[in-house]
């Protein structure tokens, strides 16, 4: 059981004014430092407006700053949902097991979204979220394979196997938390991970959500089911002209009777609101 330590600071304080806190020291991608880990409260009360729970975790490189209302919930271990289609669609590439040019073939049979009943790019897929296509990847990888680009990205806490290679990040034992998401997305965005320039090139492109003249803003959704049990994601980060900020946000629905298309699309607008809120940026 995760445990919260409480920093206590002497410090003016505003209405919104952050305070400062601390996080159990289970995860290896938190900071040696506790400086750098801003509570807001403001974030909570997003979260709460739109009847979920969970934690909204921002990261400012520049500052090198966390926000979040949650570091407990941040620092505990998720399934990667299809946030993992980021690290699955980097393996497919630098095993060459596909391509900017893949097309995934749609064999005729009914499939959960219509939207997937077609054939796709590399890019459709993966805006799509495609569970199907990533699928294929999946095996065309192999467990060897997938166990060691894992290891080697220091993605979560995953164990691949020959029963699981076709499900492992929507259900079972993987967990990855949003600090590990920041940490592989910050690594991933500074070219620094272990991959080839050409790779780095074609993710960064079909992560794109929205590009303006402003800003660019990247990133993935996730939801994994088991049982009643709803977990939603949405990861990545946005780079304007001076500013550079990541984020990991996880949630859950408060009560078994949800709207599941406001619960699919609040994972992204409570970010939305909390970059704004923080940052004054308008997505």
């Amino acid at each position: 059981m995760l445990c919260l330590c409480i920093l206590c600071f002497s410090c003016k304080r505003k209405k919104e004014e952050a305070k400062k806190v601390s996080v159990p020291e289970e995860s290896a991608t938190i900071p040696e430092t506790k400086d750098n880990l801003i509570q807001k409260e403001s974030f909570q009360k997003i979260i709460d407006s739109a009847s979920l729970k969970g934690s909204i975790l921002l990261f400012d490189i520049k500052k090198e700053r966390y926000y979040s209302n949650d570091f407990v919930w941040a620092n505990t271990g998720k399934l990667p949902a299809s946030t993992y289609k980021i690290p699955n669609s980097i393996i497919g590439l630098e095993t060459k097991e596909i391509d900017s040019n893949t097309i995934f073939k749609w064999n005729g049979e009914k499939r959960m979204f219509k939207s997937w009943e077609a054939d796709l790019t590399l890019y459709q897929a993966f805006q799509r979220s495609c569970v199907p296509c990533y699928q294929e990847v999946a095996r065309k990888v192999g467990v060897k394979r997938m166990n060691h680009y894992i290891e080697k990205f220091q993605y979560g806490t995953i164990k691949v196997d020959s029963a699981n290679l076709e499900n492992f990040w929507l259900i079972g034992k993987a967990k990855i938390t949003q600090f590990q998401q920041i940490d592989f997305l910050k690594r991933f965005q500074q070219e620094i991970l272990p991959i080839s320039k050409r790779t780095s090139t074609i993710v960064k492109e079909i992560m794109i959500i929205k590009e303006t003249e402003n800003y660019v803003l990247r990133g993935k959704t996730g939801w994994s089911i088991e049982g009643e049990h709803h977990n939603g994601w949405f990861v990545g980060y946005i780079e304007s002209n001076d500013q550079l900020v990541f984020f990991a946000t996880n949630v859950e629905p408060i009560s078994k009777d949800f709207d599941r298309k406001k619960f699919q699309r609040n994972r992204k607008l409570i970010t939305f609101n909390a970059l704004e809120q923080l940052f004054g940026m308008k997505l």
